[in-house]
């Protein structure tokens, strides 16, 4: 689930509109849609007020993978 998917996720869950949460962060309505459809791009700034707003962890609209980091050291070309 992409940022946008969750934050439209979360405030729906919490019960609180799109139009409160744009008050609230001082936009447009239409300009706080346009983040939650992924029309517009959300600045890490911009998703903090968002989190504060919904009162949620910011870490909360993130993926939560870890990707595995591949060891690219040859153990053969680097033995004594």
């Amino acid at each position: 689930m992409r940022v946008n998917e969750k934050l439209r996720a979360i405030r729906q869950s919490k019960g609180i509109t799109q139009k409160f949460v744009a008050k609230s962060l001082g936009i447009h309505t239409a300009t706080y849609n346009g983040y939650e459809l992924g029309r517009r791009k959300i600045h890490v700034e911009l998703l903090k007020d968002i989190a504060e707003v919904l009162d949620e962890p910011i870490q909360n609209f993130f993926e939560n993978k870890i990707y595995e980091s591949k060891n690219y050291y040859d153990k053969k070309s680097h033995t004594a």
